[in-house]
């Protein structure tokens, strides 16, 4: 009986000692992950202020991104640089914002500045219709901005406009900006013209 009693306490002692050593290594996983987290925020905030430029406490606690428009304008060989104002006067809405000569090249320019945070994935969409169909939609990525005093110039895709007697008119169209996020920082409404070229 003894012996018996010498044997389930060694089991018992085992256990304890294999259930010490099981929870010792899930702190030291526990401690080792922690640690690791804190040098990856750390070398995360490092990567932010380098790119912003300043710590996250200069973000007066805004954390989301923000894009604002300042301009838009039209480079095209058919006429000189145009460019808008945004947002659009009110008083010129649904007004032709520019005209171009059928078969010319043109291309869209932006200037805008991202504040309180890193935009990631700042991507665009054009979709134009004529008559209220559909006639094109393009889509493009401009890419990753951070915060920075000046603001960013940017240009889009050159296109072409079409020619031919059912290509000319008003067209509208619907410019619209998102981030990887989804979360939208312009809409724009506006409308052009082809013309005859001559």
């Amino acid at each position: 009986m003894k012996f018996v009693m010498i044997m389930k306490t060694m089991m018992m002692m085992m256990m304890i000692r294999k259930m010490v050593l099981e929870l010792w290594l899930v702190l030291y996983l526990v401690r080792s992950f922690l640690s690791r987290s804190r040098l990856r925020k750390t070398s995360l905030r490092r990567w932010k202020e380098k790119l912003l430029g300043c710590v996250e406490e200069d973000l007066n606690g805004q954390m989301e991104p923000e894009v604002k428009f300042h301009s838009i304008g039209i480079i095209s060989n058919d006429l000189e640089e145009v460019s808008y104002p945004l947002p659009l006067d009110l008083n010129r809405a649904g007004l032709v914002l520019f005209t171009l000569k059928e078969g010319s090249r043109y291309q869209l320019k932006l200037t805008f500045s991202v504040l309180h945070n890193i935009v990631s994935g700042l991507t665009y969409s054009n979709t134009v219709w004529k008559a209220g169909l559909k006639v094109d939609q393009n889509k493009g990525m401009l890419g990753t901005f951070a915060p920075q005093r000046e603001p960013y110039v940017h240009v889009l895709d050159e296109e072409t406009t079409p020619s031919g007697v059912l290509a000319r008119g008003i067209y509208s169209a619907n410019l619209k900006f998102e981030d990887d996020d989804r979360r939208c920082h312009m809409e724009l409404k506006y409308a052009f013209e082809i013309k005859k070229n001559s």
